[in-house]
């Protein structure tokens, strides 16, 4: 699709002035538009939209100062530049004041307004797309906390939205950081037990025993230190969801007692004899292929078959690259209002490096970087330098193999953690915080691509 040019209004009561301006930027690209007063100009303002005005300070009936308070009036967004030859430092101050872009003294040189033309009309863009953005992140908020407007995400979201109000068992797939728990929550809040419990579980943080004893709860004295009966995390959920992350970690003897309760709709506390009554709705998720654990006996056939009436699959954050600046956005403004600093926007340099960058970490990564530069931003933009080291230097660090070919996403996620890890001299606590993972997601990565042997 052909880029459509932006349009800028002169105001200019000199013919000659007024030509030459109007030769300069049609050279230029722009479309323009030329009068050679200012009431003929408020006349256009109030009939078509404008990218910038250009506009002469000195002229009779209306001048370039009221030119400039009717264009803020009637296009706030639209950039005003002042050009007069009668510039002095009050009348400098004034424009300025009144929210004109620039002031330029004639006799001007052509290469002067070229550059400042280019830069209004840029800062008119930033604006606009900070703008459009934020209105995107307010309209996705009303429907739920899922922020993208990729193909996939907004796929994702038509489906929870066909599910939730459903009591079927849902299981997410997905990487690390991509989300899993939030498409969880959004299901209960689109669902009619949102007015219960939502409680999320991690199944990978717990030894067998104490998992029993968190989700089914225990009885008086059902062991040494129990001085009083406990419920369990699914009988608290009563009535609302619970939510299994990383259920692929839970042990063999843990599944069969989930599907008794999934099946009977009842749990046994640990040291009971008289089932309770429970009705919840499970929600699922895991990094894991549990395809491939059930055929190799690690994953109980039965469970992932209750477990997985409905499968959604989050795509990682490269694949999903179209959504970066909205979910920067997104967390710009979430990280801004909870430091109470003034942060409103991301320096196009630094976006474009955010773009760039990998993301093995995937949204949580994201999210650590932002609240990172956020509480580092000394001015209300997020600049290169507010950014990590291993991002701000992408513009010099590569990761392609030796052969020059485009490495696959396999191949680059494996080097880059390589990187880190060197960089850190292989302690494992701090690359994974530097990457936006847990020390066991680092693990696992290393293990899959067979790192075990280089580590120093």
């Amino acid at each position: 699709m052909e880029k459509k040019k932006e349009v800028i209004l002169v105001v200019e009561d000199e013919d000659i002035a007024r030509k030459n301006l109007e030769h300069i930027l049609m050279k230029t690209g722009y479309d323009v538009v030329s009068v050679a007063d200012g009431s003929k100009a408020i006349d256009l303002l109030q009939s078509k939209s404008f990218d910038l005005v250009i506009t002469d300070l000195k002229m009779e009936k209306v001048d370039g100062m009221q030119v400039l308070k009717k264009t803020k009036e009637l296009q706030p967004y639209t950039e005003v530049i002042m050009i007069t030859g009668y510039a002095t430092i009050e009348t400098s101050v004034q424009a300025m004041h009144d929210g004109a872009y620039y002031y330029i003294a004639k006799p001007y040189k052509i290469d002067d307004v070229r550059q400042i033309t280019k830069q209004a009309l840029l800062k008119r863009r930033l604006r606009l797309e900070n703008i459009e953005l934020k209105e995107i992140l307010k309209k996705q908020r009303k429907i739920s906390d899922i922020v993208g407007q990729s193909a996939v995400m907004m796929d994702i979201q038509k489906t929870i939205h066909q599910i939730a109000p459903s009591d079927i068992n849902v299981l997410i797939l997905g990487e690390s950081g991509t989300g899993k728990e939030l498409v969880a929550r959004s299901i209960h809040q689109l669902s009619s037990r949102s007015v219960k419990e939502f409680i999320a579980f991690n199944c990978g943080s717990f030894t067998e025993e104490l998992m029993a004893n968190e989700l089914f709860g225990h009885e008086k004295d059902a062991f040494t230190g129990a001085t009083k009966a406990k419920a369990g995390l699914i009988k608290v959920a009563d009535g609302g969801t619970v939510f299994l992350d990383e259920i692929g970690d839970m042990p063999l003897s843990m599944q069969v007692k989930l599907l008794r309760v999934i099946q009977e709709k009842e749990v046994l506390p640990v040291g009971g004899e008289v089932p309770v009554p429970v009705d919840v709705r499970f929600i699922s998720a895991t990094h894991r292929d549990l395809k491939e654990d059930v055929e190799k006996g690690n994953f109980r056939q039965d469970l992932f078959y209750r477990l997985n009436v409905i499968t959604i699959k989050l795509p990682s954050l490269t694949e999903r690259h179209g959504d970066i600046p909205l979910l920067a956005h997104h967390f710009l403004s979430q990280k801004s209002k909870a430091m109470n600093k003034d942060v409103q926007n991301i320096k196009k340099e630094s976006m474009e490096l955010l773009c760039q960058y990998g993301w093995p970490g995937n949204i949580r990564e994201l999210e650590n970087v932002i609240e990172r530069a956020v509480a580092l931003a000394n001015g209300p933009e997020i600049t290169v330098g507010d950014l990590p080291d291993y991002i701000s230097n992408l513009s010099i660090e590569t990761y392609r193999r030796e052969d020059s070919e485009i490495p696959t996403l396999e191949e680059q996620e494996k080097n880059y953690i390589k990187w880190v890890l060197d960089k850190c001299e292989g302690n494992k606590t701090k690359a994974a915080k530097i990457m936006g993972i847990d020390r066991v997601s680092l693990w696992r990565k290393i293990k899959r691509y067979g790192m075990e042997s280089e580590e120093k």
